[in-house]
């Protein structure tokens, strides 16, 4: 039985959502009406965006793997979006079962889908925080992350396919939010991030903002420099900045079968000294 005190949340499924329109390019089921429509918009000025969604989720992959065999075990994913399987717990716990994570993200959908970001192993942890990345000092002092994580040792912070959705407004408000992040995590933790661009493709590029926009979303996609710039003060980590599908290929191939274009994601990993 419901306990009639418990607020209702709106899901919002008459507007679109960034995370269920990622979903959808990632094959997933939870998306709805207003979030197939603007996909379909962005996949008609970008057809591409199906294998920029997957390779950037494969550099998820290959990001926390190379980070839980560096000896990371605290990681904080900031806008995961809709649970896909494998989850970065699921990747980081199989190489360290004592890996303890913390997720993060916006859409009420996902918490209503946060059960599958919880299930940890007996050694580990996850916990889900209800949040938005315009808001980090929320982040960082929620319950929820300081029951689960010692911001006094290092953290993997990600922030995948996130601060293109966080526009300057005329200031640098992306880079104060992620600096704000950074300045809150000790020495050893890492930033994992990818970031769409227009360097390559500007022209679908613009379309995909006007897409967006008409959707109800704002978004910024940043040239390499301003991308650069996310980890100012941090050491990058070899490759340094690279598309998403070359950052580490698992396979040399994999690195030459998609085009800078069709990509239009940076990637990049750095650690703070």
């Amino acid at each position: 039985m419901s306990d009639r005190n418990e607020p209702v949340v709106d899901l919002q499924l008459d507007r679109a959502h960034s995370s269920r329109i990622y979903d959808y390019f990632l094959g997933g089921k939870t998306n709805f009406l207003a979030d197939r429509m603007a996909a379909g918009g962005v996949l008609s000025v970008f057809p591409a965006a199906l294998v920029a969604a997957r390779i950037n989720r494969e550099f998820m992959h290959r990001a926390t793997r190379f980070l839980a065999r560096s000896g990371l075990r605290q990681f904080l994913d900031i806008g995961t979006g809709i649970p896909t399987s494998p989850n970065l717990h699921d990747i980081a716990q199989d190489i360290a079962p004592d890996a303890r994570v913390v997720y993060t993200d916006n859409d009420p959908i996902v918490l209503a889908h946060a059960a599958a970001l919880l299930l940890s192993t007996a050694e580990g942890r996850t916990a889900y925080v209800q949040a938005d990345v315009n808001d980090p000092e929320g982040i960082l002092a929620a319950p929820q992350l300081l029951d689960t994580l010692d911001l006094r040792k290092p953290v993997a912070l990600s922030l995948n396919a996130l601060m293109h959705f966080v526009t300057d407004d005329g200031g640098h408000r992306a880079h104060a939010i992620v600096e704000t992040l950074k300045s809150a995590l000790p020495s050893g933790s890492t930033l994992a991030m990818t970031h769409a661009t227009p360097d390559f493709a500007p022209e679908a590029m613009h379309k995909i903002i006007e897409v967006y926009r008409g959707a109800g979303t704002t978004l910024q996609f940043r040239s390499r420099a301003a991308f650069l710039r996310f980890f100012d003060g941090w050491e990058l980590l070899e490759p340094g900045v690279t598309l998403s599908h070359q950052w580490r290929p698992d396979h040399p191939g994999d690195a030459t079968h998609v085009t800078d274009a069709e990509a239009a994601c940076y990637a990049a990993i750095a650690r703070k000294p």
